[in-house]
């Protein structure tokens, strides 16, 4: 079958200009909202090598859009934006001044293989601290993550909170094999809770063992965690502590009631190996975006060092806001040949002034009358 002459790839749309519109006042909104909390702008290629970015990229093989390029290389259009950064903090701004803080507004591509509605193409805005590995720059990540949210009016919001090392330690301590941890994440990750009780009792261990596993997913604080930490086994312990002084300083901001903590919360982002969340608002069935720390990651860049960050995805938070664009004056200069000078001075001056301003040409009045009903001011320069 042929393609059609307007069809476009699979999973790419076409902006139109309200959204683009809406999408262009989120972008400015967002960066200065990252400013002012001490990120500076990044941008990085759209285009990257298969054998960095593609292999260390937390997103799966069949969702890369791979090309050639003339010397033979594989490359990738760049399926997120922590990878990159990632890459360009080890190989340079690290070695100018540690931590460093980054911002993000960028375009990411994932394929699709059929058509459902999902898109192949569109914005994360995010943040990066790398270079510390305190739960300070966990908790501060989370309420820019949670401000970026109130300042751009998003309603009632709700931050998903677990941590990934201290759920794999925990299930190691019921003698779990790397296998059976695998599957239960992944029921886990799909929200599956049927699934995931339906693993439960298929491993061989005892009924009660079974019981605490499968009411693992019904804690919702930090204090219900410690049911299922060894207090005894030093990084076990270590980590709980640092997620109790994290939710002491959540508390401390106002944001207690926003935040949920699930031990049993687990991403399907595998580079994560701390702290991790989700954020979701009112009025979406979808998270918003995510976060959490990814000290693994830069390890495989050959550093020993701290990372930490969030992205949210732009269409997904377009979906949410309310209307908060005032709609400025449309107008209107219209000229015939002999006017056109007099035309574009009036035009110059009205822009000078603030007002958005179209010049067209309009020789005929039957043209001039269609125009009546699109444009708030006309100047018919004659």
């Amino acid at each position: 079958m042929g393609i059609e002459m307007f069809e476009k790839p699979l999973g790419m749309r076409d902006d139109f200009p309200r959204i683009a519109r809406k999408k262009a006042a989120l972008r400015n909104n967002g960066i200065a909202i990252m400013e002012a909390s001490g990120f500076e702008l990044i941008q990085t290629p759209t285009l990257e090598y298969y054998d960095t970015i593609g292999k260390i990229s937390a997103i799966s093989e069949d969702a890369l859009f791979k090309l050639l390029d003339n010397q033979g290389n594989t490359l990738v259009l760049r399926p997120d934006m922590t990878s990159p950064i990632a890459r360009v903090a080890a190989s340079k701004l690290l070695k100018e001044k540690m931590p460093v803080r980054l911002g993000y507004s960028s375009t990411v591509f994932r394929a699709q293989r059929r058509e459902g509605g999902r898109p192949a193409e569109f914005e994360q805005m995010g943040i990066e601290l790398i270079g510390d590995d305190s739960f300070y720059a966990d908790a501060e990540i989370m309420l820019i993550a949670a401000e970026l949210l109130n300042r751009l009016k998003i309603g009632k919001i709700r931050l998903v909170v677990g941590h990934t090392r201290l759920l794999q330690l925990v299930f190691e301590r019921f003698g779990l094999t790397d296998e059976e941890i695998g599957k239960l994440k992944n029921a886990l990750v799909s929200k599956n809770r049927v699934a995931y009780e339906e693993l439960v009792n298929a491993f061989t261990m005892s009924d009660k063992q079974q019981e605490e596993l499968k009411a693992l997913t019904a804690a919702a604080s930090i204090k219900e965690w410690e049911k299922w930490i060894d207090l005894d086994h030093a990084e076990q312990a270590g980590l709980y502590e640092g997620m109790t002084k994290l939710s002491e300083l959540i508390e401390r901001n106002g944001l207690n009631d926003t935040v949920t903590y699930d031990l049993s919360f687990s991403s399907h982002m595998t580079y994560y190996t701390g702290l991790v969340f989700e954020v979701y608002g009112a009025g979406s069935g979808f998270p918003l975006g995510n976060g959490g720390r990814y000290d693994g990651l830069m390890k495989q860049f050959g550093l020993q060092v701290g990372a930490t960050g969030f992205g949210f995805r732009a269409d997904r938070l377009l979906e949410v806001m309310p209307e908060q664009e005032e709609r400025k004056l449309q107008t209107l200069v219209l000229f015939t040949e002999q006017t056109e000078e007099q035309a574009h001075a009036k035009a110059c001056a009205l822009r000078g002034q603030g007002h958005n301003v179209t010049l067209q040409y309009a020789p005929a009045v039957a043209a001039i009358e269609e125009f009546r009903t699109l444009f708030d001011e006309i100047y018919d320069v004659n």
